[in-house]
C-alpha cells in the first residue's frame, strides 16, 4: 500500500483513539464524581474532543488535495466526520452535567459509560480493519458486533430511564436524568452510525 493511502485509514483510527480517550474519561469522572470538579473535567475532555477535531480537519485537508484516494473522497470524509461525532457526542455528556448541576451520579450512569467504552474500543479496532476492505469478512463482523452493542445500550436506557423516576423524588431531577441518559444513549448511537457509515462504503467499494 502507498504511503499517501495509509495515512487515510491510520487517520481514522487516531481519531477513533480520542473518542477512546474521551470514552475512558468520561467513566473516570462519573466513577470518581465531584461536581465541584467539574470545570477541569469540562477543559479535560474538550482537549479530547478538539484532538478529534484536528483529525477531522486535516483528513478534510489531506482529501481536498489528493489527486487520487483509496475510496471516494466524499464517503472518506463522511466516514471522518462521524467519527468527529462521536467525540462531540460523550463531550456534551459531561456538558449536561455542568448545565444541570448534578451533585450526584446514579449507578446507572456509570454502567452507561463502560458500555460506550466498549462501543468505542470496538469502532476503533474496525477503523483498523478497514484498511483491509476488500476482503469485508471481518469488518462485516465488527459491524455486527458494534450494532449488537448498541442494542446492549438501548436496553440500558430504558432501564435508567425508569430508574430515574424510581430514585429521583422531585421533577426536575428526573428531568435531568432522563435528559442525560438521552445524551449517554447518543454516544452508542453515534457508534454504531460510523459502522453503518463503514458498511455503506465498504459496499460501494467492493
Amino acid at each position: 500500500m502507498a504511503k499517501q493511502d495509509r495515512y487515510y485509514y491510520d487517520n481514522f483510527v487516531a481519531a477513533a483513539g480520542c473518542c477512546c480517550d474521551s470514552a475512558k474519561y468520561l467513566q473516570e469522572c462519573l466513577t470518581n464524581y465531584d461536581y465541584s470538579n467539574i470545570t477541569d473535567m469540562l477543559i479535560k475532555m474538550h482537549a479530547y474532543e478538539h484532538a478529534a477535531d484536528e483529525k477531522k480537519h486535516e483528513m478534510s485537508a489531506a482529501l481536498a488535495k489528493a489527486f487520487v484516494t483509496p475510496m471516494d473522497r466524499e464517503d472518506m470524509a463522511f466516514i471522518s466526520q462521524n467519527i468527529d461525532e462521536v467525540a462531540d457526542c460523550i463531550e456534551e455528556v459531561l456538558q449536561r452535567l455542568y448545565v444541570d448541576k448534578i451533585q450526584t451520579i446514579m449507578p446507572e450512569a456509570v454502567e452507561f459509560a463502560g458500555l460506550i467504552v466498549s462501543c468505542c474500543e470496538l469502532m476503533k479496532d474496525m477503523l483498523a480493519e478497514l484498511v483491509n476492505f476488500k476482503k469485508p469478512k471481518k469488518l462485516h463482523e465488527m459491524i455486527i458486533e458494534l450494532s449488537h452493542r448498541e442494542e446492549v445500550c438501548d436496553e440500558l436506557y430504558l432501564k435508567a430511564s425508569l430508574a430515574a423516576m424510581e430514585q429521583n423524588t422531585d421533577v426536575l431531577s428526573v428531568l435531568f436524568w432522563r435528559e442525560i441518559f438521552d445524551h449517554l444513549e447518543k454516544c452508542a448511537d453515534a457508534c454504531e452510525h460510523v459502522g453503518d457509515c463503514v458498511e455503506t462504503v465498504v459496499m460501494k467499494n467492493t
